[in-house]
């Protein structure tokens, strides 16, 4: 399937967003480790959040997250604390995307998992047993997932844990809000330099809600700094939200838009001030990269942007996809050092009718989509992916005057 899309002029709006997918799914594993009889309110719709929905419900041992990774790294460490002999495993991308570290720390920590395919990836056998815990080290700069997930059956464990964190430290905002979410369940943790340390202890049943996702609030950020006229109202975000990517607001400063916070969520409205050349270390912010590449390159704004090591192994190679797609926009971008993004204006010749690859990958849709506000004829093959955090992307779009044909 292919969505050709043609975008507005101006948007004025206001548009509900989906539950924060990061929150949602962190959220589910502390209810269960809480026992909580409570439903958790405004739960992300999303695929992602789905298949871990799913696993709890489920009466199986065999367990399909599908393409979510934050599913499958959250739930192996969640099963590997949980009697029974359980299988987890997903989608042929998943089975090429690494768990070793996680793996290998879970193991030395008493864990019994076994893999069921190539040594180092999904699927997985585990066999559920209370851990012993102890202390362990990890290179700060693999996935905050693999911390994460340790982290939050960190209180289970009879020694408790204390994880030493080595080099640099990658993507601290999502660290922080596990720590953050696990406080609200009743544990706190100790982080003092590069070290946290969780005591064993209970977590206490909550009444919860999840905010609204600030990784999709970016893309409306995007649209209305691509359009000629934009006042956009987000529902659901907080001014001091846990949430990394809540740092959007202050980035886009730089690219001609302000932020009003109301009691209800923000208004974005566009200002004449952008920046000459952007540069921005996307360390503790990822899932941005995508959003502020595409809207640079359509700005006609330089950049150079840093800390995008961990794109390589999201839903795909995250830095080829972005050069290969922007190339079809006429636009010429470079990466270095497996981390590095820049475009120094270079161009060339783009295609005439391009179809934009998404290569399973939900952002690459959703970043490129408002794309159409500039560049007439895009088309987005396998648009369906942005079910894995925004279900309602399109209908989103459809509302604020972007005709959408199939």
């Amino acid at each position: 399937m292919q969505y050709k899309i043609n975008a507005p002029d101006a948007i004025d709006s206001t548009i509900q967003l989906p539950a924060s997918k990061s929150i949602s799914n962190r959220a589910l594993i502390l209810n269960a480790l809480s026992l909580n009889s409570y439903d958790i309110e405004n739960l992300s719709n999303c695929d992602d959040t789905n298949v871990m929905v799913e696993a709890f419900r489920s009466e199986s041992n065999l367990i399909d997250v599908k393409a979510a990774g934050t599913s499958m790294r959250f739930l192996t460490a969640f099963l590997s604390i949980t009697p029974g002999q359980w299988v987890i495993t997903g989608t042929e991308r998943m089975k090429e995307r690494p768990i070793h570290i996680l793996v290998d720390a879970l193991v030395s920590l008493g864990a019994r998992i076994k893999y069921l395919g190539k040594v180092g990836y999904p699927p997985l056998q585990i066999n559920g047993t209370a851990l012993e815990g102890g202390s362990i080290y990890l290179s700060g700069d693999v996935s905050s997932q693999f911390i994460s997930a340790l982290l939050m059956i960190a209180p289970t464990m009879t020694k408790g844990l204390t994880i030493h964190l080595e080099g640099d430290i990658i993507s601290i905002p999502y660290i922080k809000l596990t720590l953050g979410m696990m406080a609200q369940f009743g544990v706190k943790a100790h982080w003092e330099d590069r070290t946290i340390r969780i005591h064993p202890e209970e977590y206490k049943p909550t009444h919860y809600v999840v905010e609204s996702d600030w990784s999709a609030a970016s893309y409306w950020y995007e649209m209305a700094a691509l359009v000629n006229d934009a006042k956009i109202e987000l529902k659901g975000l907080f001014k001091n939200s846990m949430q990394g990517d809540s740092k959007v607001a202050e980035l886009f400063l730089d690219l001609g838009i302000e932020t009003e916070y109301t009691k209800d969520g923000v208004i974005l409205r566009k200002t004449n001030r952008t920046t000459k050349k952007m540069f921005h270390n996307f360390i503790n912010e990822p899932d941005l990269a995508q959003t502020f590449v595409v809207t640079c390159c359509l700005m006609n704004i330089p950049f150079m942007f840093t800390g995008l090591q961990s794109l390589k192994i999201k839903e795909t190679d995250r830095i080829e996809a972005l050069k290969a797609e922007m190339k079809k926009l006429g636009y010429l971008i470079y990466d270095s050092e497996n981390s590095i993004l820049e475009w120094n204006g270079e161009r060339c010749e783009p295609e005439e009718t391009p179809v934009i690859k998404t290569y399973e990958d939900h952002r690459m849709a959703m970043a490129f989509a408002p794309a159409a506000i500039k560049i007439k004829n895009i088309t987005i093959a396998e648009p369906m992916v942005i079910t894995k955090s925004y279900p309602r992307y399109w209908e989103d779009l459809k509302a604020v005057g972007f005709s959408i044909e199939e």
